[in-house]
């Protein structure tokens, strides 16, 4: 497992973040100004200075419970408030097109390259904002300082870890479905054509060498694709083209965007649901969210300002029957988060972390982390 996975997990998520919840203020035509202030708001806190030198320290992947946690923060940051159900969508929206990308990352070390794309939009919609464009391209020198020195092997691992991160995960989205980059179960289809990684040569011939290094015989072979050479290698400065488009934005155009839960994700969800018994990593797990918790700085409001409700799906019907429907193991059950009281949060956190600390016997700790998440959604 890479100790170098968390920060890329978290740049790419919120991408996806951003632009999903870009798209839904367009779609329910919420006033300009309060777009631009959720979006300004959530990207602030996001590339929070304090929040992201927690981040970037090397550790290992923490379970999807404590990620949806932050999350969740995130979303609730400003005065948009989402509820549960449209905040499961959000979630699972993000969790899938990452997952995608990786999926397709040419080579391990393109995980990078997404991550840029990501960047580059995140950019686009704080042009107007010196001070928060700034925050971003300050984290964009950080990732380019931590991953830049990075071994392909190393790549490799971080590909790996987040590949774990997103197994059996399945849930079927309908512009993917649409698009026929995702079948009815829910995984993905890889292509078998497109220009090939760079640096590479296109599949269709074997060479074959004799001890002294000459080459001998050339067998060409069929391998049923439609590849090409790649034309150039995108850039992994500050500034350039990335050429691989994975990371963009795909809701730039209005679409309707459904997710599904699949039959096979239902009966993988009831494998791997995530155990409430005591581990090793319980108390480190309650201290990252706690210090990533206390470095996040929410925006108080110069005045009084209402607040708005989002809606992720068509209308209010579909978001009550998804709510109904949505299988008890899928539902991370950590919403209506307070944007106030930091303060306050931070010691309650750190009495419950104290309390966690005496409980030895496994059946009276076996619930301590969720009991913990529900105290920060009503804190």
């Amino acid at each position: 497992m890479s100790v170098r996975s968390l920060p890329l997990l978290f740049l790419n998520l919120g991408g996806e973040m951003l632009y999903i919840l870009d798209q839904r203020l367009r779609a329910q035509n919420i006033p300009a100004d309060k777009a631009r202030k959720v979006m300004n708001d959530i990207i602030t806190t996001m590339f929070n200075k304090k929040f992201l030198e927690e981040l970037f320290k090397p550790q290992e992947l923490y379970s999807r419970k404590a990620l949806r946690a932050i999350y969740d923060r995130l979303a609730h940051c400003s005065i948009m408030r989402l509820n549960q159900a449209s905040m499961d969508k959000l979630y699972d929206l993000m969790t899938m097109a990452f997952k995608y990308q990786v999926l397709l990352c040419p080579r391990p070390k393109d995980v990078l390259l997404v991550t840029f794309n990501h960047l580059d939009s995140i950019k686009d919609f704080i042009r107007d904002s010196p001070a928060i464009m700034n925050q971003v391209d300050e984290t964009f020198r950080q990732v380019i300082e931590v991953y830049g020195c990075l071994s392909a092997g190393e790549f490799h691992l971080i590909r790996q870890t987040l590949l774990i991160f997103f197994q059996d995960m399945h849930i079927r989205v309908s512009i993917f479905l649409k698009d026929k980059i995702q079948n009815s179960n829910g995984r993905f289809v890889l292509p078998i054509s497109g220009p090939v990684p760079w640096g590479t040569e296109v599949p269709g011939l074997i060479r074959m060498f004799n001890d002294k290094g000459e080459e001998v015989k050339r067998v060409e072979f069929k391998h049923g694709g439609q590849y090409v050479r790649a034309q150039s290698e995108g850039s992994f400065d500050l500034y350039g083209d990335r050429v691989l488009t994975l990371g963009t934005n795909i809701y730039s155009v209005s679409r309707p965007v459904e997710t599904h839960v699949s039959g096979a994700s239902k009966n993988s969800a009831l494998n791997t649901k995530e155990s409430t018994a005591p581990n090793s990593l319980a108390k480190e797990e309650l201290n990252f969210l706690a210090r990533l918790m206390g470095g996040m700085e929410i925006n108080k409001n110069s005045g009084p300002e209402p607040g708005f409700r989002l809606n992720l799906f068509t209308t209010d019907e579909e978001e009550e029957h998804a709510a109904l429907t949505r299988p008890e193991e899928l539902s991370y059950q950590v919403i209506n988060i307070q944007a106030a009281q930091d303060q306050q949060r931070n010691e309650e956190l750190s009495r419950i972390m104290g309390e966690f600390e005496v409980h030895d016997q496994p059946q009276q700790s076996t619930s301590k982390g969720d009991d913990l998440l529900a105290m920060m959604d009503e804190l």
